[in-house]
């Protein structure tokens, strides 16, 4: 007889999510979906605000990357009032924003990702979380993680007002300069988040690296899709988390599309599916072709592994050369290996912790100026930056006052969320066989969910239906739909 198999909660993750597993009468996966079960709503009850209210409002979306939306939003009242900000505003902005990727980055990897390799994938479940790495690595290990983590975190409650939930940024610039004391400050942090970041690169080379098995699991099969990647760069096609031009790349590698933040709605659509309160977005040009990968699928991916995918490099020298590294291991650049995803999001640990010193000691951080008022009447504004789990989008449109009249939020996880659930019905379907179900096996089904790192909370924008209806259906085991019932 067919049996269902539940992953809920599934953990380590933002937000709430489930797996839904249904094997066929031999034992083996039919279908598998991840669903989420939670709405939030945000876009619509940012309607008849005054746009200078949504940096505050938007963050609090989430708690973990409240820094990554109220930078997109920030950007998104420049746009809207059509308002420069100065150099040294864009700067300060810029060091929040690469100390928050830092932070979240170190967070990930030790405290979500990190434990299903550290301490291993079959581990007791009670053993795969950050005591279980701090075990693994040592104890100093673990006080150094908390310790870099707080370094950050106090630039971001310095600049940004708060650490949750940051209130600086204005319509044109920031609320507040850089003094000489905290730039100095800044500069210690970035070169010690910069010593670390290469331990912490050090130690994924001891332990992962050098472990066939783990190696074997990442390049292997069962965790690769080939597809679309997208990723902001600057000039250069180089990785950059603040600003620059979106870029596609298709599975070879090659450039599909590049196009500016006012442009995104030209090459993204989003598409609905009726089991999850999370939109599916895909290249519009290319349509949607369902939950399928290759040349011909309008599927995209980003976050770490698609940025450098989607890029031609870093822009930071130490971090350029572990780019270099990774693509040699992994046989060569784009790089389709899911679990890559680990290793890529360290390369970015180094890269954000040499921008932020990079912008620390740069003098005109210190320049006074650093906001332009808004003269412009408003009525359209988009903001997009990298937020730790992908491309962030914030679209918003106002009357001639300011009042919003329609937003629309494209959150990071979102554009992510039609090649997670293909990684996570790929990693069931090779994993269980003949009916043999583990804790370890649905673990590494849930590390195919995992490598994404994904913020399922702020990603949940959409109703499956008009009013949110409540709708039954009855499957017999052969998929049958036997009947329907729609309150």
């Amino acid at each position: 007889m067919a049996r269902r198999i539940t992953i809920d909660p599934i953990t380590r993750l933002e937000g709430h999510g489930k797996i839904e597993i249904f094997l066929d009468d031999d034992g083996n996966v039919d279908k598998a979906f991840v669903q989420v079960p939670e709405f939030r709503g945000f876009e619509k009850f940012c309607e008849d605000r005054m746009a200078e209210e949504l940096p505050r409002i938007t963050p609090k979306i989430c708690g973990v990357c409240p820094t990554a939306h109220h930078m997109a939003s920030g950007k998104a009242l420049d746009d809207l009032y059509k308002v420069e900000v100065p150099p040294a505003g864009k700067k300060i902005r810029e060091l929040i924003n690469s100390a928050f990727m830092a932070e979240d980055h170190t967070l990930h990897f030790f405290f979500l990702g990190g434990p299903d390799f550290i301490v291993g994938p079959d581990a007791p479940a009670g053993s795969r979380n950050i005591l279980g790495v701090i075990e693994k690595v040592g104890l100093d290990a673990g006080k150094r993680v908390i310790s870099i983590r707080k370094r950050l975190r106090e630039i971001i409650t310095k600049q940004g007002g708060r650490v949750i939930h940051p209130v600086c940024n204005l319509p044109g610039g920031v609320s507040k300069g850089v003094t000489s004391e905290d730039r100095e400050e800044y500069i210690a942090t970035g070169e010690a988040a910069i010593e670390f970041s290469r331990f912490t690169l050090k130690a994924f080379t001891d332990i992962v690296l050098e472990n066939k098995s783990y190696v074997d699991l990442i390049l292997g099969d069962v965790y690769k899709h080939r597809t679309n990647y997208m990723g902001l760069v600057d000039s250069n096609n180089k990785v950059n988390f603040y600003d620059g031009d979106v870029r596609v790349v298709d599975p070879d590698g090659s450039e599909y599309a590049k196009f500016k933040p006012r442009d995104y709605l030209n090459h993204i659509a989003e598409h609905v599916e009726p089991w999850s309160y999370i939109k599916f977005p895909y290249l519009r040009n290319i349509g949607w072709k369902g939950f399928v990968d290759g040349k011909d699928s309008g599927v995209y991916r980003v976050a770490p592994l698609a940025r450098l995918n989607a890029s031609d490099g870093m822009a930071t020298p130490l971090a350029q050369e572990e780019f270099e590294r990774m693509y040699s291991v992994l046989g060569g650049k784009p790089a389709h290996n899911t679990l890559a995803y680990h290793w890529a999001r360290l390369v970015e640990l180094l890269y954000a912790s040499e921008r932020l010193l990079e912008l620390a000691k740069d003098e005109e951080i210190l320049d006074p100026n650093i906001r332009t008022i808004p003269t412009a009447t408003p009525s359209e504004g988009i903001g997009i930056v990298e937020a730790p789990r992908g491309t962030l989008i914030h679209h918003y449109q106002t009357d001639d006052n300011g009042v919003i009249t329609g937003v629309n939020l494209i959150v990071a996880t979102v554009n992510n969320a039609a090649a997670l659930s293909m990684s996570v019905s790929k990693a069931a379907k090779s994993l269980i066989k003949n009916g043999e179900v583990s804790e370890g096996l649905l673990n590494m089904v849930e590390m195919a969910f995992r490598a994404y790192d994904p913020c399922l909370a702020c990603a949940s924008h959409t109703l499956p239906g008009e009013k949110t209806p409540l709708e039954v259906s009855i499957i017999d085991s052969s998929g049958s739909l036997l009947k329907k019932i729609r309150s």
